[in-house]
């Protein structure tokens, strides 16, 4: 836009571009994760590990999250989000900004979780999609003996040690890296 405004053309379109890869990418790591989950989240819930742009910080614009939330919503699922900086208030705000609904009818697809174990609890998968600091520490063999079964985890921001999880149980799928040669994909049981 200030590229634009300048007559530096060549730069403007170069940086449009870069606007037009980083949506497209956010649209394939939302597309995975219908895909992954058996081609359909409808009726599912899934934990929503992050919501701010980037860690150690509570700014949510242009946050990955947001469009992942609302890509997921639209497909059906239940959100459970849980970011430890980011205001409920905030992701409401954002959420309602990008579906077009109202606060009302975002309870009945999104809730804000106050801890990490609380949201991912009778959950089908975690989506990392801040690279928080904390989500590498969680106790993952505990958070897996709480959810649904077959367990996912989609690892947005490849924080997380694949091996140790899938060690536990878990299907693991991470953006921007093969998956891990040892993957074994539950069937789904339905």
């Amino acid at each position: 836009y200030l590229a634009e405004s300048l007559k530096l053309e060549p730069v403007a379109q170069y940086w449009l571009q870069v606007i037009k890869i980083n949506d497209w990418q956010r649209e394939r790591f939302a597309q995975m994760i219908v895909q992954e989950l058996f081609g359909s989240v409808s009726g599912k819930k899934i934990a929503i590990f992050g919501f701010a742009f980037k860690k150690d910080t509570a700014d949510t614009r242009e946050s990955s999250s947001i469009y992942v939330c609302r890509y997921l919503i639209d497909e059906g699922a239940t959100l459970h989000i849980y970011d430890p900086k980011v205001t409920s208030d905030r992701i409401i705000l954002d959420l309602s900004k990008q579906t077009g609904s109202t606060k009302r009818d975002l309870n009945d697809h999104a809730q804000i979780a106050n801890e990490p174990y609380e949201a991912a609890k009778d959950s089908h998968a975690i989506v990392v999609c801040t690279e928080w600091d904390e989500f590498a520490k969680l106790d993952y063999e505990l958070i897996y003996s709480t959810m649904q079964k077959p367990s996912f985890i989609f690892d947005g921001r490849l924080i997380l040690n694949h091996d140790h999880l899938i060690s536990i149980g878990f299907n693991v799928f991470c953006f921007g890296k093969k998956p891990p040669e040892n993957q074994f994909i539950n069937q789904s049981p339905f």
